[in-house]
């Protein structure tokens, strides 16, 4: 069984700055994660509002917070979390696969996916020709013509993407405007390889059976149903929180989002949370890098708080 001081679940923006905090404070850190570190960065093309980079790649920038933190001394572990618990001396247990970790505090950066349309052909057409990544997939749909569904950040700036490679962009939002930054819809509006269909939704995806061929869909303002042609049908619309391994610790909100005050605390004590698994308005790799330096520094406060306790249960 292994020991740490600090355990972060999650190795995206916010997961590890919040390492790196903990682990400059002489810390004994673990970084816990599934995959490569870096998060939705790797899906990223361009990053240009991250500050000190008038533009950087996502999977660059990763790179560089990686050697930030395992620089400081973070231990990265790969495993898939099963279960957190806590026991009577404030204890965290944190089932790894066919292990169990032990630590005085856990931080969560466990992020978010792409929320699915549910509807009929999504799941039967993923990965042949339905993407929630424009960057992973894009290049498979060279020349040809694709749609994007949704109207925020990541859909637009998908979208520009795509219009780089692909013939044209059909961007499909059930709204009657964007919800993307005024910079974002500017490019996109005058981008002649993009077009917006507006006040619709998607219905159904269908295809020839081995790959999409088109969209389904209705016209809320009109009540009209059409099909658009389409190779590839890319989709942001929303996202829902990795939350299901800590269901049973009563620090959700009904839609599973964690929720914690402003220092990062959840209700449980030494459990702290940072970056998009939070319920809070911005999800951004700005926000997430400073959840992250908030939480480090307060798990470095929290163990020298309780050290005594801690002390006695060795």
């Amino acid at each position: 069984m292994k020991k740490y001081d600090v355990v972060v679940i999650g190795a995206g923006p916010g997961g590890m700055t919040a390492a790196m905090y903990a682990a400059r404070a002489n810390l004994n850190v673990a970084m816990l994660d599934r995959g490569i570190y870096g998060g939705q960065m790797n899906n990223t093309d361009d990053i240009e509002n991250y500050p000190g980079f008038s533009s950087i790649k996502g999977p660059e920038l990763g790179q560089k917070m990686y050697e930030s933190a395992t620089n400081a001394g973070v231990n990265f572990v790969y495993g898939d979390v099963q279960s957190l618990t806590v026991d009577n001396h404030n204890i965290k247990h944190i089932q790894i696969d066919d292990d169990i970790i032990d630590s005085k505090v856990v931080i969560i950066a466990t992020g978010s996916t792409n929320r699915k349309l549910d509807v009929e052909g999504e799941d039967k057409y993923s990965g042949r020709g339905v993407s929630y990544c424009a960057v992973c997939d894009g290049a498979f749909f060279k020349n040809q013509d694709v749609t994007v569904i949704g109207g925020g950040d990541s859909a637009v700036s998908e979208g520009l993407y795509l219009a780089n490679i692909t013939e044209n962009v059909n961007v499909i939002h059930r709204r009657k405007q964007l919800r993307a930054q005024k910079i974002i819809q500017e490019r996109a509006f005058t981008n002649d390889k993009m077009d917006f269909t507006w006040n619709t939704s998607v219905t159904e995806i269908i295809g020839d059976g081995n790959h999409v061929t088109g969209v389904k869909t209705f016209d809320i303002e009109t009540g009209e149903d059409k099909v658009v042609n389409t190779s590839g049908v890319f989709i942001y619309v929303g996202n829902t929180p990795n939350t299901g391994m800590f269901q049973g610790l009563d620090i959700t909100d009904d839609s599973g989002w964690i929720l914690t005050n402003s220092e990062m605390e959840t209700s449980i004590p030494g459990i702290f949370a940072v970056g998009d698994v939070r319920k809070k308005k911005l999800r951004q790799i700005t926000t997430a890098v400073g959840d992250g330096g908030i939480a480090g520094q307060n798990a470095f406060e929290y163990i020298e708080e309780f050290k005594h306790e801690f002390a006695a249960t060795k």
